[in-house]
């Protein structure tokens, strides 16, 4: 093979494979061994490229003895002879050396081969490294983003504005928010698709619990919205119209996790629908009615959790227990995706939960009563409940109060309405009985699971909130049938 055609065979492969094919035939070509090593041992190598290097293992002692020398004497090119062997070294950049560790009969035209691969070798391992640069930022961007919605989702909104100055745009505030449900793979072409349709005036981050879910947080003057008509969310499903889009209604920022609520309901009612897109259908907020009647118990319920003083430094405190048990109300086992934490740790976390508040959180009644107790003492800190405590039991003198009881009838009205398949109230009364477990529910309804799961699907259309997907409206409805019982 003569030289030209061994230097245009150096350039297609580093044009085509990168430095890993270069390198590799290198090795080949002059049957010994190459790679790039570093002049200073101690320094960070990038990537080695040789085969050997990617298994793990260590450039051979001579490479890297003869990278060290070259630099300290301040030479481009070396060549140190061995024992029955020959070191050949071309000085390439950032204080990285191209070497050959072949035998003392290598090929004559080793030398000239290796001095015409450098110069390609090197401009090519310049635009790895800005690739690698490019990843590392993409991905200290993504986590950025999610530490932003988990603040939000906290109610910590001076630390989230300041951690998202160094992101663009700025967070909207007030705003609407859209859950996009996209194919697998598709969510980086439905967030550039959603900057171009918004004049990147939009916030986008990519749910860390559902894998195929974008979060978009936009401007509630960006268009005039309607729940009959939202331009955003309709250009979204024509362009991707394998994707399902539901819309929040206009909500201050502070209001973040109700905004997640209804967006997440309303794309409950999205996917069954023909537009694949919807926009949370508002009716009475449980928040609203019994703020009044349940806040000074909801303080007392929580009183424990929030005066919790972990026993060492490393331990979660009161807060951030608040904030698990939040999470695993909403999302249950996939907030270990949520909270970065082991699903023991989770599960740790929840049974200390359940010890400070006397709870039972394997059943669906004391989880409702603390979903109810979080959402009526947002952002409660240490100092801000009563100093003691009061068992889920109380809850019941909340409900009691003709506001809930007004409450429950309009939320459980649909149920019973013109529209609610036959026995939908049955089915969602032995559903809740059964603390919402399917396999359970489906037996007492003698019903297969995925019959059981039908029946749940049509019901959310009718309430137009998600059932059988977390965040799930069955903590409402566990409420709203335990206040009917109660005034009746």
């Amino acid at each position: 093979m003569s030289r030209s055609d061994d230097v245009l065979k150096v350039h297609r492969l580093a044009h085509g494979g990168g430095s890993a094919a270069l390198l590799e035939w290198l090795a080949t070509r002059l049957g010994g061994w190459t790679g790039v090593v570093h002049s200073d041992p101690a320094a960070e190598h990038g990537a080695f490229a040789s085969e050997a290097a990617r298994r793990g293992q260590r450039p051979p002692e001579a490479a890297v003895r003869g990278a060290a020398e070259m630099s300290a004497r301040g030479v481009r090119s070396a060549v140190l002879h061995g024992a029955g062997s020959a070191t050949l070294l071309f000085a390439l950049d950032a204080g990285r050396v191209l070497a050959a560790v072949l035998p003392a009969s290598h090929p004559p035209d080793a030398p000239a081969l290796l001095a015409d691969a450098a110069v390609p070798l090197a401009l090519v391992l310049r635009a790895e490294d800005a690739e690698r640069r490019e990843e590392r930022a993409a991905v200290a961007e993504a986590r950025a983003r999610e530490a932003v919605l988990h603040l939000l989702m906290n109610g910590r909104l001076s630390t989230a504005h300041q951690i998202a100055e160094a992101l663009r745009p700025p967070l909207p505030d007030p705003m609407r928010m859209y859950i996009a449900e996209c194919r697998t793979g598709r969510r980086a072409e439905v967030a550039r698709l959603c900057q171009e349709l918004t004049g990147g005036r939009a916030w986008i981050v990519r749910c860390p619990v559902y894998v195929s879910h974008l979060i978009i947080l936009v401007p509630a003057d960006a268009e005039a919205v309607s729940v009959d008509h939202d331009p955003l969310a309709g250009a979204l499903a024509a362009v991707a119209p394998d994707c399902a889009i539901g819309v929040s209604g206009e909500v201050a920022l502070s209001q973040a996790p109700t905004a997640y609520s209804q967006a997440f309901h309303a794309l409950a009612v999205a996917r069954g629908r023909g537009e694949r897109h919807a926009r949370f259908g508002p009716g009475p907020e449980l928040a609203l009615a019994a703020h009044e009647a349940g806040a000074d118990w909801a303080a007392a319920l929580l009183a424990p959790l929030h005066a919790y003083e972990p026993r060492r430094p490393q331990d979660p405190g009161g807060q951030e227990l608040r904030a698990t048990a939040h999470a695993w109300l909403d999302f249950g086992s996939h907030a270990t995706r949520l909270l970065k934490v082991h699903r023991n740790t989770l599960s740790a976390r929840i049974r200390l939960v359940e010890t400070l508040l006397g709870l039972d959180l394997a059943r669906l009644g004391d989880q409702a009563a603390l979903s109810l107790a979080l959402r009526l003492t947002p952002g409660a800190g240490p100092g801000g409940c009563a100093p003691a405590p009061v068992a889920a039991s109380g809850l019941d003198a909340v409900l009691r109060d003709p506001r809930l009881t007004d409450w429950a009838r309009a939320h459980l009205g649909r149920l019973t309405g013109p529209e609610a398949p036959a026995g939908a109230r049955a089915t969602v009364r032995t559903w809740l009985a059964h603390d919402a477990r399917l396999v359970p529910a489906a037996a007492a309804l003698g019903v297969s699971v995925p019959g059981a799961r039908k029946r749940l699907a049509r019901i959310e259309a009718v309430l137009e909130r998600s059932l059988l997907q977390s965040p799930s409206v069955r903590y409402d409805l566990w409420l709203a049938h335990r206040a009917e019982e109660l005034a009746e």
